[in-house]
């Protein structure tokens, strides 16, 4: 299988993966045959790409790190708790929904196949906090397992991290859904759900303080330059600032009604390119580099030689160096394919995206 853009999918090309509403349905199972109607409307609804069959490229596996099942799980746990938290005091609301999602997504995760593979599912348009604060937690807890981090202290993590954004349910609607810029106090506002979400979640005994000062320090930046205490460097706790790490590059890599999503490659060169600022240079560049990859398997890559093709394998030790399948030169298919591994090929860089 490879990943094409929806501009480059002819009728009759058979869906690889399923494709997955923001709040975790699957619209098309894999296996389907793509007529020009689903093509269109799948446009529609924000997909800019999938993944499809091709028998070049058949070897070629993409394990989902954390399952359809356990997403929709906590998809749905994000959702109860959102109308519980609108319906009653937040002390008396029971997070042990939100707490087995956790563990769920633990336990993927410590069996996946392939980590650094493919980390988040395709999306169209995103209006839900839900999608967000599932992939941003996915993506903190790769850290954190990373980092050798014990199970207790991943469910700390992923607790806060899941529910980092809670206190949105406090700012009006009009302001969170609004298409265009904000003005300087409706951003205000925004700045808020830091300090609302703490006060949700430190008042609950279901969850750690460690934890619920996630929500309070997602936000805040190692420069010193973020909100809503401006705390800097070490004033900041560990989970906070790999909290940060993880919700800016969700959020760079997610498409919104107002704006496209940034490359995975573009996503990742830019929080490399803040560590020391933004970020803690130790979760950068011990954590983040080493376990996010900026090429996620299938994408299709262009070569400084002119030749063109997709990802095909991470390579672990270096992750911005993949193995790729290379069919095309220019427009022009290859007689046979050539496969390179790019750690042993150094005069070779990837130079473009082309999901053809």
């Amino acid at each position: 299988m490879r990943l094409v853009n929806i501009a480059y999918v002819g009728e009759g090309e058979v869906l690889a993966r399923p494709l997955v509403s923001p709040n975790g349905k699957v619209l098309l199972q894999a296996g389907v045959k793509l007529t020009r109607n689903y093509i269109d409307k799948l446009s529609r609804l924000g997909f800019d790409t999938m993944f499809i069959e091709d028998d070049t490229f058949q070897d070629v596996e993409i394990y989902s790190a954390v399952s359809l099942k356990t997403r929709e799980a906590a998809y749905a746990s994000l959702e109860n708790l959102s109308k519980n938290l609108n319906e009653a005091q937040p002390h008396t609301v029971n997070l042990g929904e939100v707490k087995k999602a956790v563990q769920n997504i633990i336990a993927d995760l410590l069996y996946s196949k392939d980590m650094l593979g493919n980390v988040m599912e395709i999306q169209g348009y995103d209006d839900y906090t839900f999608h967000h604060s599932v992939n941003t937690t996915i993506i903190a807890l790769i850290m954190g397992i990373s980092m050798g981090w014990h199970n207790g202290k991943l469910l700390e993590l992923g607790m806060g991290v899941l529910m980092h954004d809670v206190g949105k349910i406090k700012i009006p609607s009009e302001i969170l859904n609004k298409r265009g810029p904000l003005t300087p106090e409706e951003f205000a506002e925004i700045k808020k759900h830091a300090e609302y979400g703490f006060e949700i979640l430190r008042k609950n005994h279901d969850i750690n303080l460690l934890s619920a000062h996630i929500a309070l320090q997602h936000q805040e930046r190692w420069d010193g330059s973020g909100y809503p205490r401006g705390l800097k460097g070490n004033q900041i706790h560990e989970y906070g600032r790999l909290a940060a790490v993880a919700d800016v590059y969700e959020a760079l890599t997610s498409k919104r009604v107002y704006r496209n999503a940034l490359q995975p490659y573009e996503a990742y060169e830019y929080v490399i390119a803040n560590s020391d600022t933004l970020f803690e240079p130790k979760v950068v560049q011990n954590t983040f580099s080493k376990c996010i990859t900026p090429y996620p398997t299938g994408t299709g890559v262009r070569l400084t030689n002119g030749l063109r093709g997709n990802v095909v394998k991470q390579n672990s030790t270096f992750p911005t160096r993949p193995y790729v399948r290379m069919t095309h030169e220019g427009e022009i298919r290859l007689i046979a394919p050539i496969d390179y591994n790019l750690a042993e090929h150094p005069s070779l860089m990837i130079v473009g995206i082309e999901n053809k």
